[in-house]
């Protein structure tokens, strides 16, 4: 249970409403700020507005998976105020308090370090990436389908990088039936591609290979399909950069190459929210248990 346990929600989308439900039901006190469109209560949760007293008692910021941008902007779906994460608030944080986002940004680590707050990066964790490689798989075979005059089944695949989000997606492709190639950059991936059935090749090979490839999934967050790349991709191809933004495309280029290029970060969240939102709640709940020391039910 969170009976006691205080947690501020700043901002974000559908998937933080998920994340709260499951707060709310293990009895936590929940701050809400920058939800003030939002039509549906949860019990025992209060809208706040966003200022720095407002954080005096909290245990926990939950901020979106983006965390905020480089000016301290958070983005929010559920209001049309500016939110911005300042000094003031850092400040105004209890010793015991601690923030908790997906990814964060350079101006978020660099206030969390000046003001010695402890900072939880959920993406970085093997647990909620490898979920989190499901809806992501799923959202990118979805944009394929939508974007290829072809069928997936016998097309000519590569899908570069092979993490969580890679090993989760090749596999998903060659379940249905795409010849599915993997680029990758170290020797056990290399491996672990070919124990899986898969056909590896050496990224470093990538240009000469680009003529056989219709359908490219990128996973590399580093400029990867360079302009001399690109220019090796037969016409019609159809690249889907999974990678953060910019991705590691040269999307300029691809255009003026008259590729398709599609830059799709943050797919769980825009496919299925639901379980985007469980996933963060398993994982933050469990944290949050530890850092305050309560007890699991």
């Amino acid at each position: 249970m969170l009976t006691g346990v205080h947690i501020a929600f700043i901002g974000g989308d559908a998937r933080q409403l998920e994340v709260i439900q499951a707060c709310t039901e293990l009895d936590a006190t929940i701050t809400l700020i920058g939800f003030e469109n939002l039509q549906s209560e949860f019990p025992g949760a209060h809208k706040q507005p966003f200022l720095p007293e407002t954080l005096n008692s909290v245990d926990a910021v939950v901020l979106p998976i983006v965390s905020c941008d480089e000016q301290g902007r958070v983005e929010s779906i559920f209001t049309h105020r500016t939110l911005v994460i300042t000094d003031a608030h850092m400040q105004a944080l209890s010793k015991k308090a601690k923030i908790y986002t997906g990814i964060a940004k350079p101006y978020l680590r660099q206030l969390c370090e000046k003001y010695s707050v402890p900072l939880e990066e959920l993406l970085n964790r093997d647990e909620v990436a490898i979920y989190n490689s499901i809806p992501t798989a799923e959202g990118a075979l979805m944009m394929a389908m939508q974007n290829t005059d072809f069928t997936i089944h016998g097309a000519k695949t590569a899908v570069l990088g092979f993490g969580r989000t890679g090993m989760t997606l090749a596999r998903v492709l060659k379940g249905i039936g795409a010849a599915v190639r993997v680029g990758v950059h170290r020797p056990d991936h290399f491996a672990r591609a070919f124990e899986q059935g898969l056909d590896p090749f050496y990224t470093e090979h990538l240009k000469e290979l680009a003529p056989g490839f219709e359908l490219v999934f990128n996973t590399v967050p580093q400029l990867i399909l360079t302009p001399s790349v690109l220019a090796n991709f037969p016409s019609g191809a159809v690249i889907i950069d999974l990678a953060s933004a910019p991705g590691g495309t040269d999307f300029r280029f691809a255009e003026k190459r008259g590729l398709k290029a599609l830059l799709a970060p943050s797919l769980p969240g825009i496919v299925a929210p639901k379980t985007a939102g469980r996933i963060i709640a398993r994982t933050l709940i469990r944290l949050v248990v530890e850092q305050t020391g309560k007890q699991e039910d």
